[in-house]
Order: structure tokens, then C-alpha cells, then sequence
């Protein structure tokens, strides 16, 4: 981030553009926006957009995708499911949103699973009340390696709009930017990544299939224009581990907790049938799937948006009573 960014998401108008787009009743005022704070982990400064309530019986830890941050998490699911008795916590993860990286850091995919096992260790430390993790996009799957290698009981259950296995050429073709970039640009991310080219910039919006982030022209637009969500660079070392990344325990094997896809059903990057194949795999734990119809990527659209807020809150409900 640069000198100049914002440390707050108060002072940022990004959001501000985008929640216009969502439907009235989920747009924040000054009043209404979460309370914002830096957490410290290894010299980094990890911002967080937090709902607090201590009569809350559980929490739920909200993680953006790779084309979105935390706040606009806090929009569509902090903000909802806090005006519902829940305390929600939505974190900006290394290179994203207003978090602050250390000088001379060059963060990878692994070092975002950490920070989240850290983060969650972090909130059990504070109270023991038990925590879901909801992930958007690429976040989804990362609950999945969070809850793989976080100790047994960290997490009541995980939540993901998407559980896509980057290792799946399959995956690979129909995420990334284009055919060219999957088979050829990944294996040369991956030579880049072991030679002083790692600490290069790229952006995500050549890298991945951005243009399918928002089904409004409008706010994809938005996005596209923010460098702390859609508009953002990462290193060629994160792009290379999170297109390789093996989880601590594979599919077949994974017993943490239950799981939940909230798919949206006019998804035009990551359709459902990229999740099935991951989702299949697991026979330890219950598996659901909620489909939201209308819904793009970035769920702006109704009956979608209420429709995954009703989902989380069931799950949460259900597996923290």
C-alpha cells in the first residue's frame, strides 16, 4: 500500500460506490459501519472491520476473495448477520484492503492460511465461544485449508461461495484469465517463483478471470478501479503458492467440521461444477450445498443476497447451538 492509502475504511470511498449497488437496507452509514482495528501478526498490521457483541453465542470470521476485501464482506454478510445476534469479525488478509504489510515482506498463499489459523487462535484466546469461517471466491477454499490445519475443534464449521482446487487443470482453465495463462502462465509463475522475479507485481486482473466478478457493468466497474480489492497486484510468489497450495489433510481424510457451499446460481467464473469435484471427496463431515438464485460472483442481487444471509445463519445456528 502506498503512503497515501487510506488507514481506514471511513476515509475510503470505494465502498462507499459499491454498496450503492446493494439494496438499500444493507448500505452502512457512518453509525452503522463496523468498528475498525489493526490486529499484529509478524510485523504485519491486519486490519479488521468488526460487529462486536459479547452476548453473541458464536462468531463468524468473514475472508475476501482475491478480488475483494473486508469491507466489502462486511456489506453483504458483517452488517446482516450482526443485525442478527451474531458477532462478526471480517479480516483484510496480506496485500488486500487496508492491512499493512511489513517492509521487505513478500507474502505468499501459505503465509494467508497461517495469518487465519494465527487469527482464529487469536480469537479463542479472547473467549470460547465457537467461531464459523465464511470465505467469498478463493476464500472458500481457503476455510477448507484453514480448517485442515488449524488444531481440532478451532472451527465449528466452514462456509465457502466456492471450494476450487487450483491443482485441477480443470479449475485452472476456467478460472483463470484465459487458456494461455492457465497452461502456460502458471508453470512460469511457478519458475519466476524460485528466482528474484518472485517479489514482482502482477495484476489479478490478468491473471484471473475478473471480468466475471460483478454481473452489474457498474460495479464491477468499481471494483476494477480499487487497488485494495479487484484493482490489486500480488506478487508472483503468491500467485505461484496459491495456485499449488496442498492442503494438511486432503479431502478424503478431512474431519474438522461441517461444511457449507453457498453457490450463486449466475456465478459466470465459478460455477458450481468446479466444487463438486473437492466437495465429493469429503465423506467424514456433512456437506451442504445452498444455491442462490440470481445471484452473480459478488452476490449483489436478490433473492440471492437474503438467501445466503438466511443459509450462514442456519449453519451457524445449527453447529453452535
Amino acid at each position: 500500500m502506498s503512503s497515501t492509502a487510506p488507514t481506514y475504511y471511513r476515509d475510503q470511498r470505494a465502498w462507499r460506490d459499491l454498496q450503492q449497488f446493494l439494496p438499500e437496507h444493507l448500505r452502512l452509514t457512518d453509525a452503522t459501519a463496523p468498528e475498525e482495528e489493526y490486529w499484529d501478526w509478524r510485523g504485519n498490521h491486519i486490519h479488521l472491520d468488526r460487529y462486536r457483541n459479547p452476548e453473541a453465542r458464536a462468531k463468524v470470521v468473514l475472508h475476501h476473495g482475491v478480488g475483494t476485501n473486508g469491507r466489502q464482506m462486511s456489506l453483504i454478510l458483517g452488517a446482516p448477520l450482526a443485525r442478527r445476534g451474531f458477532e462478526t469479525v471480517a479480516l483484510d488478509n496480506l496485500g488486500y484492503g487496508l492491512t499493512r504489510v511489513r517492509a521487505g515482506a513478500n507474502p505468499s498463499y501459505d503465509d494467508w492460511v497461517d495469518l487465519v489459523v494465527d487469527f482464529l487462535a487469536f480469537e479463542q484466546s479472547r473467549d470460547d465461544r465457537p467461531i464459523v469461517l465464511y470465505g467469498l471466491s478463493a476464500g472458500g477454499m481457503l476455510t477448507y485449508h484453514v480448517a485442515a490445519k488449524a488444531p481440532r475443534s478451532t472451527l465449528a464449521g466452514i462456509v465457502g461461495m466456492t471450494f476450487l482446487d487450483q491443482r485441477d487443470q480443470r479449475v485452472r482453465d476456467e478460472t483463470a484469465h484465459d487458456r494461455l495463462t492457465s497452461r502456460a502462465g502458471i508453470p512460469l509463475f511457478h519458475l519466476l517463483a524460485r528466482t528474484p522475479a518472485a517479489r514482482m507485481k502482477y495484476p489479478m486482473t490478468l491473471a484471473s478471470k475478473m471480468s466475471a466478478l460483478a454481473n452489474d457493468p457498474a460495479a464491477l466497474e468499481v471494483m476494477l478501479k480499487d487497488r485494495t480489492s479487484a484493482g490489486n497486484w500480488v506478487g508472483v510468489r503468491f500467485i505461484d503458492r496459491y495456485g499449488s497450495y496442498a492442503p494438511a489433510a486432503e479431502p478424503e481424510d478431512f474431519d474438522a467440521c461441517p461444511v457449507l457451499l453457498t453457490q450463486p446460481a449466475e456465478d459466470r467464473w465459478t460455477p458450481l461444477h468446479l466444487s463438486r469435484p473437492f466437495l465429493s471427496r469429503i465423506t467424514g463431515v456433512p456437506v451442504g450445498t445452498v444455491v442462490l438464485d440470481g445471484a452473480g460472483h459478488y452476490p449483489l442481487e436478490e433473492p440471492g443476497l437474503t438467501q445466503m444471509q438466511d443459509a450462514i445463519a442456519g449453519f451457524v445456528t445449527e453447529h453452535t447451538a
